[in-house]
């Protein structure tokens, strides 16, 4: 925070909302926060009544996104099904990003919550390493880690149909697609 007047609730949720549209990148609660003049606690309950009124808006590991299209314009966005352990987590994320794909989510199903997902939204292997990164620091469990057989689900993005079909290629060959 910058020491200026802190700006009233309704007029700083659409600052956030306004500021995230326009973001072509995630934007993180401390940068909201210092934009706003309040602390990340504050925008985390902002960005929780924004998604109350319907705003398309995921937390990532890099920061918030409002969410315009679900695919952008010329993309293929598909569903891979995976299965390995969590030491190979960064090896199935990096053989991803390095094919050119866009990692959207992990999807499982759980069997008491049924289905789980979590927005991961990394598209290169130096993003891939600071999730990697927060999920050790945060001594959080791999989503996968909590499906039946380590199964889960991947929504990845990409240009073309060629780029899913090498990365597919690459995964089965580490053990780690599931036909």
């Amino acid at each position: 925070m910058n020491g200026n007047e802190k700006m009233p609730g309704e007029e700083r949720r659409e600052l956030i909302l306004a500021t995230l549209q326009k973001a072509d990148r995630p934007m993180t609660g401390k940068e909201l926060g210092e934009l706003t003049n309040v602390s990340r606690q504050v925008i985390v309950g902002d960005i929780t009544l924004l998604k109350a009124k319907n705003e398309p808006i995921i937390a990532t590991s890099q920061g918030y996104l409002y969410m315009h299209a679900p695919v952008g314009p010329g993309k293929i966005e598909k569903t891979l099904v995976c299965q390995h352990g969590p030491e190979q987590t960064e090896e199935e994320l990096n053989i991803l990003v390095d094919h050119g794909l866009t990692v959207k989510d992990v999807k499982i199903e759980h069997p008491v919550y049924g289905d789980l997902s979590a927005s991961i939204m990394v598209s290169n292997r130096q993003e891939v390493k600071e999730f990697i990164r927060q999920v050790q620091e945060a001594n959080a469990v791999y989503l996968s880690k909590l499906a039946e057989e380590g199964i889960h689900l991947h929504t990845v993005i990409a240009e073309t149909e060629q780029q899913i079909e090498k990365a597919k290629i690459a995964l089965k060959q580490s053990g780690i697609l599931v036909e």
